[in-house]
Order: structure tokens, then sequence, then C-alpha cells
């Protein structure tokens, strides 16, 4: 079959494949996104960053000077937010914010890591995030959204050489305002190149079923690329989505946690029709990796005690995996966590 796997362009920005790693808060951390893109993942997408804790925390250096200092803290939250992975070859950051202000001095300040992209995020449905009227709050206020894109834009062509804004959106607020289109409408016309799409609501949060066929809407009315998210668990869901919605890429979250080999899986299945999982050993190999790498950026405490939840996704559905979970939650060190696998050929 003709494979469904192809390059990706946004804008300047010219993408080897169309199998994009999504942004998780709390999961895609640059040791994660680094071992998805070593597994094909082709863009991949920081956690969203708040704008103004950037602008609060940062600002004071001087537009020159602030990233600077944060990359040279090795422990700080915010730098191992927004710095490139080791094998991220193309990544975006993902910034949050209300205030198209804001919006613009963050981007201004991250400048001096030279991300392939920024990205807007006006799909997150955490209270904490849309009390301020950011996330999938932007999308009760389109003519602030389009705002919001035009500063990304605007630092974009000023401070980062002109890298493509990009945004990710949902469906609307509830059941009772559907509004990705004109949403998606005005992020263009305010400079935005692509447009990423998880079609449920805020109201739904994660639950229910993603409705793909706004994926397939929005894909008609747009010029620009349009990826789609929600409900990609396997290489057989992206290969349906791909075909039933005309999208130009996929964009995995939930299903690649603890398997960042749904890359390569995925691209195996779209070029060639077949694809074969991946042993227990090999993603507990994975699993330690991320322990490791997470280890040299945080700390090793903390990033035990970060992993857990990781780990949890990376041992579902194995047998015993539910006696490694339960050790792990007393794991302190890589030696502990080493421990718990002792018996598990690696």
């Amino acid at each position: 079959m003709m494979s469904l796997y192809h390059p990706v362009k946004i804008g300047s920005l010219e993408l080897p494949g169309n199998l994009f790693l999504a942004p998780v808060a709390g999961y895609t951390d640059r040791a994660f996104r680094s071992l998805c893109a070593e597994e094909g993942a082709c863009f991949s997408f920081t956690e969203l960053v708040s704008a103004e804790a950037l602008c609060r925390s940062f600002g004071k250096y001087g537009l020159g000077d602030a990233v600077g200092s944060v990359i040279a803290s090795a422990n700080s939250v915010s730098a191992n937010l927004v710095r490139r992975g080791d094998s991220e070859k193309y990544y975006a950051i993902q910034l949050f914010g209300a205030s198209p202000e804001s919006i613009y001095k963050a981007a201004i300040l991250l400048a001096p890591l030279h991300p392939d992209a920024l990205d807007i995020n006006a799909g997150c449905p955490v209270p904490k995030v849309v009390k301020n009227g950011a996330g999938s709050a932007l999308m009760k206020d389109p003519s602030n959204l389009g705002r919001v894109v035009e500063a990304a834009v605007r630092a974009s062509r000023e401070s980062l050489g002109s890298v493509p804004v990009t945004i990710k959106i949902r469906s609307g607020w509830d059941s009772a305002s559907i509004n990705y289109a004109e949403c998606a409408r005005i992020a263009v016309e305010a400079g935005a190149q692509m447009v990423s799409l998880h079609p449920r609501t805020r109201s739904q949060g994660y639950g229910g079923r993603s409705d793909w066929s706004h994926i397939k809407d929005l894909a008609s009315r747009l010029k620009v690329p349009v990826t789609g998210s929600g409900d990609l668990y396997t290489p057989e869901d992206a290969l349906k989505m791909l075909k039933e919605t005309d999208c130009a890429a996929v964009m995995f979250a939930r299903g690649a946690m603890g398997n960042p080999f749904i890359f390569c899986e995925t691209r195996s299945f779209l070029e060639t029709g077949a694809w074969e999982p991946v042993s227990f050993s090999r993603r507990i190999a994975a699993a330690l990796r991320h322990l490791e790498m997470l280890s040299a950026d945080i700390g090793e405490r903390s990033a035990c005690l970060e992993m857990r939840k990781q780990f949890c996704a990376y041992t579902k559905g194995f047998p015993g995996g539910a006696a490694m979970r339960e050790k792990a939650v007393r794991a302190g060190t890589i030696a502990d966590y080493r421990l718990i696998f002792e018996g598990h050929e690696l």
C-alpha cells in the first residue's frame, strides 16, 4: 500500500516525517523527548510553559542574558522544561498565557535556545491554567487568541529568525460552543503556520471519545497543515486517523507514555503494513535510560521521585508490572530501580 508516512512543511520548517510527540504536562521532559526522537518522533513539543512565570523569573536579567542564566542552572525547572533534548533535531517550545505582552516577552527570552517553532497552548483544560484565561479558555475569547498568536509571531520575526508559530486547540469550551473552525481561522490569519486539534471540548477533559470528524473538517478548511490528536494508542490508530481525516500529521500523547517505540512501530506500519511490538526487556531498558538522563538533568533523588509516574506507564500491561509498580513507590535511587528489575532479562 502507499505509505502515509511523509514529510511535513510548516512555514520555513521542513520535517522529515509526520509522526509528532504531543506536549504532555509532567511527562514530556527533555529526557523522554530525546528517547522519542531516537525512536522516530519527527517533531516534539515541550510541556506547556507559563509565559508569565518566565517573565517574572528571568525578565530581570534582561532579554539578552535571561535564558543563558536559565541554561546554566542544571537543576532549574524552567531550564529543563525549555531546553532541547540531546537527540532532538526538531522541537517546539509550547507557551501558555492570556496576555499578548507576556507571550511576546517570553518568546524573546527563549530566543537563545533556538527552538524550531513556538507553539501556543489553547487546549489545556486544567483549572489552574484556564482560571486566568489561558489554555482552552482562550477559545472563549477568539479575538484575544488572535492577539496572543500575533504577539508570538512578532517576537519570532524580531528575535527568533522567523521560526513558525503553531497552535494547539480543542473543539471548543463545551458542547454548546464548538468553535474550533473560527479559532483556527483567526489563529492562521494572525500568522499561525500549523494548527493541532485535539477534538474534545474543555468540559470533556480527557474522557469520552474524541471526534475525528472535526479534524477532517478543519483539514478541509485550512491551507496550513493540520495535525490530529486524540485516542492514538497504536500504529493502527494512526493509520486510521490519517486515512479518515486527511490530516498532515498525527500527534501521540498518552499513547506514547512509557512507549517511545510507538514512533518506529507506526512508521513501520505506515510504510510496510506490518509492525512488531518491542519486548518488555527493551521497554525497561528504555525506562532505566530515561531515569539516568533525567537524573543528569535534575539530580538522582528528584529524578527517582519524578520517575514513579513514568514507571507506571513503562510497565503497564506486562506480567508482574503491578508488583514492580508497588516497589517503585519506595524507590529512591537508580540502584533501587535496577533491583526491581532483577530477574528480568535486560
